[in-house]
């Protein structure tokens, strides 16, 4: 197994470089920062909103809308009836007179 390489003065150099960190002057924003984030912001509130929903934009999610509303509307114009399935249903025959 290979053995490390052994610094001494390594562990003393992160010290003295965060011996230095307090030292630093305060990160400051550049001018008027603020007021251009506030323009952004409010440029983006107003801007116009579409009149479809976006999920409403793609079409598989329309198409399956679509298909769920024709299946759950109960006219069963989509799949058909259930009498229909079962084959025709004829009319009582007249009764005869007395």
């Amino acid at each position: 197994m290979t053995k490390p390489d052994f610094r001494p003065a390594a562990d003393e150099a992160w010290d003295a470089l965060l011996r230095q960190l307090p030292h630093q002057p305060q990160a400051r924003p550049r001018p008027f920062f603020y007021g251009r984030v506030q323009a952004r912001l409010a440029a983006q509130a107003s801007a116009a909103r579409p009149l479809v929903p976006g999920w409403l934009r793609r079409p598989a999610f329309a198409a399956l809308l679509g298909a769920l509303v024709l299946s759950l509307s109960g006219d069963c114009a989509a799949g058909g009836t259930a009498a229909g399935a079962a084959g025709p249903v004829y009319a009582a025959p007249p009764m005869p007179p007395r």
